[in-house]
């Protein structure tokens, strides 16, 4: 209802709100000298990372997660790991947490069936809204989003192996064999003249702004699947007794 669709906007907002006022803690300062590939080289090069991402808190790693040797690839091979899955998550994050605001008010006014069904109502949550949609739909999501993940571990240079953390591949391949497609990253070329400077500098920005997405979307669901966790949104949170993190029903099963 009318209701709680206006709880979802002062929602967004409130917590939109919250995050731009500890923000601060997370701004990026000025690079003067050109930045290093992240994982690609030493682990000092990772420490100056973090000063420069958050001087405040600067290097932070309680549990020696640089330090380890994952799948005895080294050091180095470790560090990219765990840079590219920073990178990777915020970017979900983020998506996710527009995602939530844009969905909580508007949805497609077409059909989402062939057979007519229309979109879930915005009146219901996201949480909810996705309960609702056919199972199929949630496979085909599902599906696309491993592809653009199989893509981008098996072509171009591995974050691993010497490769950019967060760099994802061009489509040249697929799109010159098998069907046009726009890049993922910067399909229109604007980057092209970018400074590595200014690549280097936008890289630290987006590495905090993909922390306070994943803090602002968990904020949600929790909210949301657990009254009063998050006080802020105590009294605008909208309850979901649903299972947030199963992406099918509780007694889904594949086989039958």
């Amino acid at each position: 209802d009318l209701l709680n669709v206006h709880k979802i906007k002062m929602k967004c907002f409130a917590t939109i709100l919250a995050l731009a006022g500890s923000a601060s803690a997370f701004a990026p300062v000025n690079q003067g000298q050109q930045a290093t590939h992240l994982g690609s080289t030493a682990k000092s090069d990772l420490e100056a990372l973090a000063n420069k991402a958050n001087p405040i808190v600067n290097y932070y790693d309680p549990l020696s997660l640089a330090d380890a040797n994952f799948w005895d690839q080294g050091e180095d091979a470790t560090i990219g790991f765990l840079r590219h899955a920073e990178i990777k998550h915020g970017r979900v994050a983020m998506a996710a947490f527009v995602g939530y605001c844009v969905q909580s008010n508007f949805v497609w006014p077409w059909a989402q069936t062939r057979a007519g069904d229309m979109f879930p109502s915005p009146d219901l949550g996201p949480e909810a809204q996705w309960d609702a949609i056919p199972v199929e739909a949630k496979w085909q999501i599902i599906i696309v989003i491993g592809a653009l993940e199989l893509w981008s571990e098996i072509i171009g240079d591995h974050y691993m192996r010497g490769g950019k953390p967060g760099a994802y591949p061009t489509f040249a391949l697929f799109r010159d064999n098998v069907h046009f497609v726009l890049d993922l990253y910067d399909p229109f070329g604007f980057s092209k003249k970018m400074s590595e400077e200014k690549k280097a500098e936008r890289l630290v920005m987006e590495v905090n702004n993909g922390r306070l997405a994943m803090l602002g979307i968990f904020g949600f669901l929790s909210a949301d699947a657990i009254p009063g966790s998050v006080p802020l949104l105590k009294s605008i949170a909208i309850p979901y007794d649903g299972t947030v993190m199963a992406p099918f029903a509780p007694d889904y099963h594949i086989f039958g």
